[in-house]
């Protein structure tokens, strides 16, 4: 069965538009996890940004405390956010990328580069009984370089996909190459998940991706939301991913 992640700090970013700076506000994050769980979805996605720019510090803390499925800690490969997953003990982190400039993470981590750095936060991860997942993008390098480092997971970046589906000729490029991605990172050993971009438009085109273990959608879900509530637009969610055979 594809699992459902659900990332919940478009809910945070929407409180910090209001009430940045305040230790009150909102939508709650936490409340908005809660909400998720109780519908169905498998596990909580939310990222503590070194600019705290949605996700605070108390959200984390308090996430913790009230998650009952599995919660995915996004962080960047830095010292502080380092620190604070040791202490927290997700079950899972996620290790991407960030740059002050963007809006919200784009792009996947360049692996290659930094496989000497992430083998050793991977190694601390799982010296702490965390595991340990990758954000890249379908790359064949970084997805073998992914393998090198020991982590258990990748996350492909499904962006460029979600940008040119409605492409035909593009569209089954990017699909091509997730497909491509999937199988290698399977053939390595690695558990693949997939996020970035995926709404209830192009879900059913990533039924072609092979191995995927869970799926970590927020954006999309917080949109729906707005319209329909947010335990309505995570069963609406859990219902398109239900034809998914791996």
């Amino acid at each position: 069965m594809l699992k459902l992640g659900v990332n919940i700090d478009h809910v945070a970013t929407l409180r910090e538009a209001r009430y940045r700076g305040l230790a009150l506000g909102e939508p709650c994050p936490v409340e908005a996890a809660r909400i998720c769980e109780a519908a169905g979805a498998h596990g909580i996605t939310a990222h503590l940004r070194e600019d705290r720019r949605h996700m605070q510090d108390r959200d984390i803390w308090r996430l913790r405390e009230v998650v009952k499925t599995r919660l995915n800690f996004e962080m960047a490969n830095s010292v502080e956010i380092v620190a604070i997953a040791l202490k927290l003990k997700p079950e899972i982190v996620c290790l991407v990328p960030e740059r002050r400039q963007e809006v919200t993470t784009e792009g996947g981590l360049d692996v290659v580069g930094s496989e000497t750095s992430l083998t050793e936060t991977r190694k601390r991860m799982n010296d702490a009984g965390i595991e340990v997942s990758l954000f890249i993008a379908p790359d064949l390098r970084q997805i073998e370089a992914s393998a090198r480092t020991g982590a258990q997971f990748i996350e492909l970046h499904t962006g460029q996909f979600a940008e040119h589906v409605a492409d035909a000729a593009k569209g089954e490029s990017e699909l091509q190459r997730l497909i491509a991605g999937a199988g290698l990172a399977h053939s390595l050993g690695l558990q693949v998940n997939a996020g970035h971009g995926l709404n209830y438009e192009n879900l059913a085109a990533l039924n072609r991706v092979p191995h995927l273990v869970e799926l970590n959608i927020g954006h999309s879900i917080v949109s729906r939301a707005v319209f329909t509530g947010l335990s309505a637009a995570v069963t609406e969610m859990l219902g398109l991913m239900k034809s998914y055979r791996g």
